[in-house]
């Protein structure tokens, strides 16, 4: 559990940061920085999503998790938290993001990916950390820049973070089966599609409910393993 706690204190630290940096910094700067984030999203996102190896997993994934998604509204639970620590912490909104909004864009940001699968599923099985730790120097940088563009809703995505990945290094052993290579570039994929709708939105192109697609990255994996059983 070493390197998801070392993952989680990066993004606090780096969110620290990034919070005292944005008091100096004049709106329109912060502005740029948000169009730039966005844009290095869309281009990650792309990035990842040719990754994949079955177009069709793809799309059942998309469609079947959209499909759970939006039954379980996922995004208005996610936006929810984020509002519910507004409220607690009586945090203010700005022009640029409510606290929810900063919440949910890192919070999918840092643990959709790859990196976070292999990593963590390395750190539970064999107890090897150095992708975690590879990926907490990652996120401290992107957690500065987040910080100063969608504000402190950033800082509390580390405990989304901490939740997400501890979870797989504690059922690292009943989800090897699954997660095989294949699978892994499924879900890369699938997430990786989510994180261009999300570019786009931090960008202003759209208004996408991305938490409501995330059961993709769950459904994707699933699907490849039973093709790989046929």
């Amino acid at each position: 559990m070493i390197g998801v706690l070392v993952n989680t204190v990066a993004v606090i630290i780096g969110s620290i940061i990034g919070l005292i940096f944005k008091k100096g910094i004049p709106d329109k700067y912060i502005d740029g920085v948000m169009l730039g984030i966005g844009l290095c999203t869309v281009y990650i996102g792309i990035s990842g999503a040719l990754k994949g190896e079955n177009t069709l997993i793809l799309i059942f994934s998309i469609v079947i998790g959209s499909l759970i998604g939006t039954f379980l509204d996922i995004d208005m639970r996610l936006n929810s938290i984020g509002k519910w620590i507004e409220s607690r912490f009586n945090t203010s909104s700005n022009n640029h993001s409510s606290v929810a909004a900063g919440f949910v864009t890192a919070s999918l940001l840092f643990c959709i990916g790859a990196m976070t699968i292999v990593g963590s599923l390395n750190a539970g099985l064999v107890g090897d950390n150095e992708m975690l730790f590879t990926k907490s120097l990652l996120d401290f940088i992107s957690s500065i820049m987040l910080t100063v563009s969608l504000g402190i809703g950033v800082l509390f995505s580390a405990a989304f973070v901490f939740v997400f990945q501890s979870s797989i290094v504690l059922l690292a052993q009943y989800l090897q089966p699954v997660l095989t290579e294949g699978s892994i570039a499924e879900i890369t994929c699938a997430g990786s599609i989510i994180i261009i709708a999300l570019g786009l939105n931090i960008i202003g192109f759209t208004k996408i409910k991305v938490a409501n697609y995330l059961p993709a990255i769950i459904i994707a994996p699933i699907i490849s393993y039973i093709l790989t059983i046929l």
